[in-house]
């Protein structure tokens, strides 16, 4: 998830006093809630502004360009149009609004609460600032370059921290769902794909899942690698007492719920999305630019 902004981050430049305004907010939103009552749309847009998750949300849009390499097919082919219509697709504003809806029947007030004090605090929001600039740099594999110097030298000097990042990751995806939702997002994309004329598939859908599933073992290492790298390069300025704190905070069960219904709320809309791209590949032509 990713989280709040100090008053410095460069996502805003809102002022202290606002900033402090907010505080006032979400403290009362803390007060307020109740038990086992699902959370109303403005709480949950609030809840999603200090978590950081709007823009977690965001950042599914940088995964649009894997959509081409799925099918084998250059982007480039497409010209300026591919940009257009990935941009309709992702749209920022139809991202969050799908966010809201899946999240407003299905959050309760008590785990709200719950993410919302940790968030709100001086700790919380340090972690909000840092992983939203890490959601935001479009350059994943500058970001996994970096990451894993971060983790070579680490694995040499440091390795407690390493220990400390790993634990917290699992603390993030406890379920160890991120590769059956990768896979499943996958599989929706090539079937719409089909469905939409885009491309023409050999395997029927129990022969297709079964072809994802090989190289099941390869895959999950290489995300668990590659969530490490991500956790160096977001962190690398948090004292380990920091991440202990943090991952001490993770391991709460309710903010395992929260995090359990976030990652699904997050891959949901991934795969709606790319469903939603497959269907509209089907208008563009090779050549395609104005």
């Amino acid at each position: 998830m990713t989280q709040i902004h100090s008053c410095s981050s460069r996502r805003t430049e809102a002022p202290c006093r606002w900033r402090a305004a907010l505080m006032i907010l979400l403290l009362s939103i803390v007060a307020l809630a109740g038990p086992l009552r699902a959370a109303d749309r403005d709480r949950i847009a609030a809840f999603l502004q200090v978590t950081g998750f709007d823009v977690a949300l965001d950042s599914i849009a940088f995964s649009a360009g894997a959509a081409p390499k799925m099918l084998g097919i250059d982007p480039g082919l497409f010209g300026s149009e591919w940009s257009r219509l990935s941009e309709q697709v992702f749209d920022q504003g139809r991202m969050r609004e799908l966010g809201l809806d899946i999240l407003e029947p299905t959050l309760d007030d008590a785990a709200l609460a719950h993410a919302v004090e940790f968030y709100a605090s001086d700790l919380g929001q340090r972690l909000v600032a840092a992983e939203n600039r890490a959601h935001m740099v479009e350059d994943d594999a500058m970001k996994k370059s970096e990451g894993e110097r971060i983790l070579s030298e680490l694995r040499a000097s440091d390795p407690g921290r390493v220990a400390l990042l790993e634990r917290m990751n699992g603390a993030i995806d406890a379920a160890g769902t991120s590769l059956r939702a990768l896979q499943e997002i996958q599989f929706r994309f090539l079937m719409a794909a089909s469905a939409a004329g885009v491309v023409e598939l050999r395997a029927d859908a129990d022969e297709l899942r079964a072809l994802l599933k090989r190289g099941e073992e390869e895959l999950r290492a290489a995300i668990r690698a590659s969530a490490l790298a991500g956790a160096a390069f977001t962190y690398r300025d948090f004292s380990d007492a920091d991440l202990a704190a943090y991952t001490e905070a993770l391991e709460q069960p309710q903010m395992q719920e929260v995090y359990r219904l976030l990652n699904a709320v997050q891959y949901e809309i991934m795969a709606n999305r790319f469903e939603v791209l497959a269907a509209r590949m089907a208008e563009l032509r090779p050549g395609q630019d104005i």
